[in-house]
């Protein structure tokens, strides 16, 4: 078998250690709202399909020409209307952030866009999950991220850090749920 682990496309691997991530917090996956704050990169690709097999609403917002591959949001709207739940593409973080129950954002600039790093970070500024937009989301809502980090770029430490953050067991859960895969498809 052939695991995929991270290509630019999807990170599926990831997002299974997000969903068992997201499962502990909060006791079922099903009913919550996902906001992706960021690039619509890999990881939003892989949180949309995840997010509607898995019977979570998600909502991800992406600057304009940052935005989902067009053939992945297509994909996943079939997906989200089998499953019954919402899909929300915006430019908008705060109308993404509204109501929900698990934030996540990435880094803003992935390998191989090294070049590009002062483009992104002065148009990826107003999608930077800081306190003030954290608060638009519930009370009890959770922080992740797939890591690295970059503190003070796309997230602030006062939510990395902070009380809500859960991104040291989803890191922890990568390792469960890699293995769960394997074990799988081995067996």
């Amino acid at each position: 078998p052939i695991i995929n682990g991270l290509t630019d496309y999807c990170h599926p691997c990831q997002v299974l250690a997000d969903l068992m991530t997201i499962r502990e917090h909060k006791g079922c996956l099903e009913g919550n709202k996902l906001c992706f704050v960021g690039d619509g990169n890999n990881m939003a690709h892989s949180i949309m399909y995840g997010c509607a097999k898995a019977g979570l609403d998600c909502a991800i917002a992406t600057p304009a020409g940052y935005k989902c591959d067009e053939e992945v949001v297509e994909n996943a709207k079939d997906d989200f209307k089998k499953s019954g739940r919402n899909l929300i593409l915006t430019e908008d973080p705060i109308e993404a952030i509204k109501n929900a129950d698990v934030v996540y954002t990435d880094t803003w600039v992935s390998m191989g866009q090294e070049a590009e790093k002062a483009e992104r970070q002065r148009i990826f500024m107003p999608y930077q999950v800081n306190k003030e937009l954290f608060s638009h989301a519930n009370d009890d809502a959770v922080f992740m991220h797939c890591l690295p980090a970059y503190r003070g770029f796309e997230v602030t430490e006062d939510v990395i850090d902070g009380p809500q953050s859960v991104i040291f067991d989803e890191a922890e859960n990568r390792l469960h749920a890699q293995k769960a895969v394997m074990a799988t498809l081995m067996g």
